[in-house]
């Protein structure tokens, strides 16, 4: 059997995901990748027969997205041609991380597309909404990747089609130890930002990823490190705590490891107002926004001892039975 397995290649989550997910279909048959997207980090130990500029979300530094840069570095004419050109008639089945051309190729051809994401859990109305619902947030989230059918992930098994995280094989083997910093991963912020923020906080040493550096480098009690997942995992398992996005598998991996959890979700990222929404009823910190607040709120935090417990089993090979049953 062929196989085609598009993956958003927008984040890190996508592609970590798609790590766990390649050895199990490969039972199945001959998996070709179909990669569209940029500002990802992960590098997959498998080849990108198709490596495509895609729709891609460029990340700002005040918390949300750069609408500016954003809509610089799309490619409309590319996308068409990606789009008219994708070879889906080649493969006997077409598997979907919320990859758009290949979903909306199939769409488009009268074919069937198998969902495997987190984004299509909101394609359920039990999965939680923040407040305030945004329209355009909820219509995009739905029509971005379309698919004739889904398996999703969320933090809790909010509908029958729901399932919870996957967690790396790195981060369930990893033995969890609890040392004396905060894990720091809020990528749509700048460095001098984050900086002035946690060393108000001199009693705690914080331990900040970043995308804009390329060397690891201190200021007072901040450390500040590039982009790195193996430094990222030892710096999470041996945290006292997390700050991060609320994107979806950073906050799922630091659950898992019984780790307190404060998020703040991106503004104008209506899928994260949605993952903070969720975490926050199931008990995690949320700061909605960053305000004069937001020091104390740290403070606060960072006294509590609770520790929120969830049920995250090993159930890939499970959910890929089910597509191709």
């Amino acid at each position: 059997m062929k196989i085609l397995f598009g993956v958003q290649g927008t984040g890190n989550g996508h592609l970590s995901r798609a790590k766990e997910v390649i050895p199990y279909l490969l039972k199945y048959g001959e998996v070709d990748l179909y990669v569209s997207g940029t500002e990802a980090e992960v590098k997959l130990p498998y080849p990108i027969k198709y490596k495509k500029h895609g729709i891609s979300f460029v990340f700002g530094q005040k918390g949300g997205i750069d609408v500016l840069k954003t809509l610089r570095i799309l490619r409309p004419i590319r996308l068409f041609r990606d789009l008219k050109n994708c070879p889906i008639k080649n493969y006997d089945i077409i598997i979907n991380d919320y990859e758009p051309i290949t979903a909306w190729a199939c769409k488009m051809r009268g074919m069937p597309c198998y969902g495997l994401s987190h984004q299509g859990a909101y394609l359920s109305e039990k999965s939680p909404r923040p407040t305030k619902i945004m329209r355009y947030g909820e219509w995009f989230l739905k029509q971005y990747a379309p698919v004739s059918s889904i398996q999703a992930f969320h933090f809790a098994r909010y509908d029958d089609f729901i399932n919870t995280p996957v967690i790396r094989s790195g981060i369930r083997q990893m033995k969890a130890t609890q040392q004396d910093h905060i894990a720091v991963y809020l990528p749509s912020m700048s460095d001098k930002k984050l900086v002035a923020i946690f060393s108000k906080i001199r009693t705690i040493r914080w331990k900040v990823f970043s995308k804009r550096t390329k060397k690891y480098y201190v200021e007072g009690n901040v450390e500040i490190f590039p982009v790195s997942g193996i430094e990222w995992e030892k710096a999470l398992a041996s945290c006292e705590g997390a700050v991060m996005g609320a994107g979806f598998e950073g906050p799922a991996e630091a659950l898992f490891l019984k780790k307190k959890l404060f998020v703040v979700p991106m503004f104008m990222q209506y899928e994260q107002q949605c993952n903070a929404a969720s975490l926050e009823k199931i008990g995690v910190r949320v700061a909605w926004k960053i305000r004069a607040t937001f020091e104390d709120e740290l403070r606060d935090w960072l006294r509590q001892v609770k520790i929120i417990k969830v049920d995250y089993p090993d159930e890939t090979d499970l959910i890929i039975q089910r597509i191709f049953k």
